[in-house]
């Protein structure tokens, strides 16, 4: 019987591993040298989408932030009483 200290094996476990071991396999059948300059390749294009990434959420919180001030001002632009250079009755 099985020991209830144990925690039990986690559900994908094995598929990660498979996955693992396929990514490693990918590597091994390209020549040394051919699969270290793609890795570094993998590797930049990955640090760029991320840094990509980083930028874009920069520009939604700049974008969040300036649709934050603009709902404010028409908020207070709509609570001032509306004010024209026409003398009232004209059209």
């Amino acid at each position: 019987m099985d020991s209830t200290n144990q925690t039990p094996p986690r559900p994908c476990a094995s598929l990660c591993d498979a996955l693992r071991q396929l990514c490693a396999a990918s590597y091994a059948i390209l020549p040394r040298d051919v699969a270290h300059k793609l890795g570094d390749l993998e590797q930049n294009f990955w640090g760029a989408v991320g840094w990509f990434a980083d930028k874009k959420i920069g520009w939604i919180e700049e974008a969040l932030a300036g649709g934050d001030r603009l709902r404010e001002e028409w908020q207070r632009r709509r609570a001032q009483p509306h004010v024209t250079d026409q003398p009232p009755g004209t059209v």
